[in-house]
């Protein structure tokens, strides 16, 4: 059982570190106070996803499955 408890806290550090890394790898979407008086100028074509969609989607999973070993890390640890 210790060898399993050693596995899950290993995963959680490391999908802590990736889902870190892939926050910081996004390109921010707000521009301040300029972007709110004058506007902002979106495209409305939906071609092939760009890196920016690619990202947020591993966000997602990468949070999804953080969040389910965080649950699973309790459960274990608190037997």
């Amino acid at each position: 059982m210790e060898a399993v408890k050693d596995i899950v806290a290993v995963l959680q550090v490391l999908l802590s570190l990736a889902l870190i890394l892939i926050v910081m790898a996004q390109t921010t979407k707000s521009e301040g106070l300029s972007g709110t008086i004058g506007g902002q100028v979106t495209s409305s074509f939906k071609g092939k996803p760009g890196m920016d969609e690619q990202i947020r989607k591993y966000t997602v999973y990468v949070s999804f499955t953080w969040f389910l070993v965080t649950v699973i890390t309790a459960w274990l640890f608190n037997r």
